[in-house]
Parts: structure tokens; C-alpha cells; sequence
């Protein structure tokens, strides 16, 4: 942000400008008003930068990570790399693990050995730290949560979700106002329990300054979490919820004033007529920074099917301004999504991303579907398969029945009433 407000223009502004195809003053000058991001550490190299923020592509950042019931450190570097695989364009480590050990092992390899930018949200090593050494979260203090973010800083983490929103009024409003679902953020509620134990204000709200310094020092861009979202859809744009976006847009404005680059993170579970109000509303109070939402998740009751479920209310925050999407797998209220449950929520949420950047940038967005169109038009299954989103899965459901390239030509459903083949025909015999 400090070289885009001195005019400056630096490789990683023209390695996204090229990517977006736009020119790279306009990412300059976004990046200079806030409402563009690179997400880089200034530890970390990789080919690939991205751009997040206003007049860009969609961006989709896969979660992955172990619980103290499931550790799989090489599990977790395969789901990372899955997610890379299908097009996540960040990922974001929500290790809890066993040990401290373990989620450090995790995070260093993603680090090393996948090339996307890396989140995390380090108050939960925070809190694991205190329950080894002090026997409850609620025990930690400033410097156990400072010192958590100073240590991945240095190590190359790109993005951090920091719940610095979450404030003592807040806290003290949902005491006497319970919601139906209270707090489902586990970094919210970690502090809203510190809140309510110590009876002071969150330290990151507190502190906020500081925090900035080592954001500038380290060059890593704040991710504003959204402690009080929504856990359910009668939760959604209540009180609590629009109280901590307005501490939110203040807290923007004042990473700004440091040269701080900032995302705001947003909802989270959303009816659907009520996505597009919670995008407008975040736009205006924050003036355009980056938006970043969990889903959104339309209805509650499909566990099992939460990846389309997010798909859907992506693709209507995607068409309100939204521009950036945390993927929602089919595991969500369920368990640890598997490797494969990764795929399928990248998928579908790279799907959804997908269908926002052809509704707004047209034929900027658009050649990948044109170089599927003129396969199907030619009826060329092998290279169908290749611009497939998945071509292992559309290969596999083509040849299943026995279907094979020396056949007519036509797929397995229509056989010899293919509509594309006998128009071609009945076109060849008038000429």
C-alpha cells in the first residue's frame, strides 16, 4: 500500500495486472485506496500473487486442518494441494492439532511446499499454548496472543484472521440478549470468553496500533474476522452481527491511515433475500475494502450438501459486490471434510466464482467456456474433458458405459438422436 500511494509500481502489481488483464495503474490505485489487496508476506516468494478487491476476478480460499481428535500433518498438505489442484486461490490453516509441535509441522510444510498465499487465524495456537501451559484458554494474556502473531509473521503467513471487532460491548450485549445459535466463531468465542473471564477489553481492539505496526513491519494483510456471524439464518443482520461490522469500518479506515492492507470478513449463514442488503451494507461502512464471506449459506437444513448450499448464496454475494469466497465443503457441521470433500467444496465454490466473473467482466471470463463450447460444438470429447472443471470425473462418467472414441462420435445419453450431429447432417445435405 505505502509503494502504490508513492506511485510506485512493484512486480507484484504487474504479475496480477497481467493475470486480471487490466492495466496495472488501476491495481496500483486500488491498492492505494484499500480496495484492492495483494496478500504477500515479504518472508514468502511464489510465482503467482493474486489480487483480491474491486474490478478483479473472484477469488476462493480453501480451510484446511487438523483437531486434536484428527492430526494427519501429510493429510493436510494433501488437502492443500487438492485445493490448489481444482483452483483455490488461498489457502488458510485452521490447525488446532495435538500439540503446538503439530500445527507449527503443518504450517511449515504448506508454507515450503504449496505456492498460494497462506492464512491462518493464530489465536487458536494462541489458545492451545495456554491450555498446555496455563490449563485454559481464558488464562491467556496479550503477549501469548501478540507473540503467536509475531512468531508466524516471521515465518512467511501471508493473511490473518484477527477478531478484533469482538468487543467488550459486544460481549456484554449477547450476555443479555442470547441469540439462537450465541457465538459459532471459535476465534470469537475464545475472546468473548477472555471478555467475560478478565472482564476487559480484547486486547487486538486494545492494542490495535500495535498489531498495525507488526502488519506493516511484516507486511502482512489483516483479515478483520467476523466473530459474531451469523451461525444460523435467525441469527442473520442482527444487532451483534451489524454492531461488529460498524467497529469493523472503523478499524479499516485506521489500518489504512498506517498503510495497512485489510479484508473485512462478512457472513456466514444468510437467507437469501437478505445477502445483497449485508454486501451493500459492508461496501458503504467500509468504504470498498475487500469483502470476504463464509458462503454465504442460504438454508440450515442440507448437512452433507453445504458445498452447493454455499454455492448458491456465493453466487448472489458475488453478483452484490462480494469478492472473495471462503469455500464451504460437505462436511461443514458435520466433521473434518476429507480430501475429497475438499475437491467437492472447492469445486463448487470455483464454480460459483466462476459464474460472477462471466455475469461481470464478460470476455475477460469467458475463454475457458469458449474453448468447452467449441468442443461440444465439434463433438471433440477429449478435449471436453480437458477444459472439464474436473476431467477425471467427466472422463470417467463419458466411458462408463462402454462408451469409446471409436463409437459415432455422439455421448452415451443421446446416442443417434444427438441434436448437434443431425443438424450438422441435415446443414451438409442442403449445400
Amino acid at each position: 500500500m505505502n509503494q502504490a500511494r508513492n506511485g510506485k509500481i512493484s512486480k507484484e502489481m504487474d504479475i496480477v495486472a497481467k493475470n486480471e488483464q487490466v492495466d496495472v495503474d488501476f491495481i496500483k490505485r486500488g491498492i492505494a485506496k484499500g480496495r484492492i489487496v495483494i496478500p504477500k508476506s515479504n518472508v514468502r516468494d511464489f510465482e503467482k500473487p493474486i489480487g483480491i478487491g474491486e474490478g478483479l476476478f473472484v477469488k476462493i480460499n480453501a480451510n484446511i486442518g487438523s483437531s486434536k481428535k484428527v492430526c494427519d500433518i501429510q493429510g493436510e498438505l494433501e488437502k492443500a494441494q487438492i485445493a490448489v489442484k481444482f483452483g483455490a486461490d488461498t489457502i488458510m490453516d485452521l490447525s488446532t492439532g495435538i500439540t503446538e509441535l503439530d500445527i507449527k509441522t503443518i504450517r511449515d510444510k504448506i508454507l515450503k511446499e504449496v505456492k498460494v498465499p497462506l492464512g491462518t487465524v493464530p489465536i487458536y495456537q494462541s489458545a492451545l499454548r495456554a491450555l498446555d501451559k496455563k490449563g485454559a484458554i481464558i488464562h491467556m494474556d496479550e503477549d501469548d496472543l501478540f507473540n503467536v502473531i509475531e512468531e508466524q509473521a516471521k515465518e512467511g503467513v501471508d493473511f490473518f484472521t484477527i477478531h478484533v471487532g469482538v468487543t467488550k460491548h459486544i460481549v456484554s450485549y449477547l450476555k443479555k440478549h442470547p441469540r439462537m445459535m450465541g457465538i459459532t466463531s471459535r476465534g470469537g468465542t475464545f475472546l468473548a470468553a477472555w471478555i467475560l473471564e478478565n472482564e476487559q477489553e480484547n486486547p487486538f481492539n486494545h492494542k490495535y496500533d500495535y498489531l498495525l505496526e507488526m502488519a506493516r513491519e511484516h507486511d502482512f494483510t489483516i483479515s478483520l474476522g467476523d466473530g459474531m456471524r451469523p451461525g444460523c439464518i435467525f441469527d442473520s443482520t442482527d444487532y451483534v452481527q451489524v454492531h461488529e461490522l460498524l467497529e469493523i469500518s472503523k478499524l479499516v479506515k485506521r489500518a489504512w491511515q498506517k498503510d495497512v492492507q485489510v479484508i473485512v470478513e462478512g457472513p456466514g449463514h444468510v437467507p437469501a433475500h437478505q445477502i445483497e442488503s449485508n454486501i451493500k451494507m459492508q461496501k458503504s461502512l467500509c468504504d470498498g475494502a475487500p469483502f470476504y464471506v463464509l458462503g454465504p449459506l442460504v438454508t440450515d437444513i442440507a448437512p452433507g450438501y453445504d458445498d452447493i448450499v454455499s454455492a448458491i448464496g456465493g453466487v448472489i454475494a458475488g453478483m452484490a459486490g462480494v469478492d472473495y469466497l471462503c469455500y464451504v465443503t460437505p462436511s461443514e457441521h458435520l466433521s473434518l471434510p476429507t480430501k475429497e470433500d475438499v475437491k467437492r467444496g472447492v469445486i463448487c465454490s470455483k464454480i460459483a466464482a466462476h459464474a460472477v466473473n462471466i455475469a461481470r467482466y464478460g470476455s475477460r471470463a469467458t475463454q475457458w467456456d469458449f474453448k468447452m463450447d467449441s468442443a461440444r460444438k465439434n463433438l471433440n470429447w477429449e478435449e471436453m474433458i480437458k477444459y472439464s472443471i474436473d476431467p477425471d470425473t467427466s472422463r470417467k462418467i463419458h466411458y462408463r458405459d462402454g462408451h469409446s472414441i471409436d463409437d459415432d462420435g455422439t455421448c452415451s445419453m443421446c446416442g443417434e438422436f444427438c441434436a448437434i450431429k443431425i443438424l450438422k447432417k441435415a446443414i451438409e445435405k442442403k449445400k
